[in-house]
């Protein structure tokens, strides 16, 4: 059960920096090589040096001393005043593969998890969708929160859609024609006052948090308890779950742009270490 309880800030571990503090900043070569990788690894064709400059927002001139060294260690290819991937990305990108092996989707997942319950001081939550009948999602990880107040729930409870955050998150990742179909099937009880049950401002909330890239809710399927949550997906695009920070929710009203903020994060920096490579984070 959640109860009520005071925080005035966020929870940061001694180590570890501040939300708000300037991040350390890698070198710029380092940076830039490894943004030119990323973008000619997305890129559907290869990329000429204005292309490149244009798609990194970086001078040609900056760009063209660091495009020899990779072409020169084969890198990056290049062919007709263009550059794709060269053979030592593409040996690179198989011993990552191999590495990616060993390393399993879960430990990934989990490490976020870790890190965002350690930023934020809240319970952690993984949820997967349920294909089983009417829709739902079901737990399968936790972190919890150290706190004396928190929310509290068993790894393998199942959750509506439509009333929990992680459940309004997945369903951000089904088209409008689909979200509307589960609405229609769904049976939408009020839970607790809060509760929305009207299905045109449940699509609405589905389809903002598809442009923000994160679900919320307040107390809508427990009296007391928010969530914020973001998807995760894999390099196939692939939709896997989505991460869930749940807390009472005075401290999520209190800090709810820093939460979302890290739960955006947290949500992105998981998807990118899958491979996921879609414009603006796990959308």
């Amino acid at each position: 059960m959640a109860r009520v309880n005071e925080m005035p800030e966020l929870r940061r571990l001694p180590h570890q920096v501040r939300h708000d503090a300037p991040r350390s900043v890698a070198p710029q070569s380092v940076t830039r090589v490894l943004q030119i990788l990323d973008a000619l690894s997305t890129a559907d064709n290869p990329m000429s040096l204005a292309e490149l400059s244009r798609r990194l927002g970086t001078p040609k001139s900056s760009l063209a001393a660091l495009l020899r060294g990779l072409v020169d260690t084969n890198f990056v290819a290049l062919s007709e005043g263009s550059y794709r991937l060269g053979p030592s990305a593409f040996g690179l990108g198989s011993a990552l593969v191999e590495a990616r092996r060993r390393l399993q989707t879960s430990d990934i997942i989990r490490d976020a998890m870790r890190d965002l319950n350690a930023r934020s001081g809240e319970t952690v939550l993984f949820a997967v969708l349920n294909h089983d009948g009417a829709p739902t999602m079901t737990y399968v990880d936790m972190v919890e929160s150290r706190s004396a107040i928190r929310f509290a729930v068993a790894v393998g409870d199942r959750r509506p859609l439509f009333s929990t955050s992680g459940g309004r998150a997945l369903l951000s990742a089904m088209t409008d024609e689909e979200v509307s179909r589960y609405l229609k099937k769904a049976k939408l009880d009020k839970l607790t006052p809060q509760t929305v049950t009207d299905r045109g401002k449940l699509l609405e909330l589905v389809r903002q948090a598809r442009v923000e890239r994160v679900a919320r809710t307040i107390g809508e399927t427990e009296e007391g308890v928010s969530g914020i949550a973001a998807l995760i997906r894999d390099a196939s695009q692939n939709v896997l779950g989505a991460v869930v920070l749940a807390a009472p929710s005075s401290r999520l009203e209190a800090h709810g742009a820093k939460l979302a903020a890290l739960v955006r994060d947290a949500s992105q920096t998981i998807s990118r270490s899958l491979g996921y490579r879609g414009a603006g984070g796990a959308a």
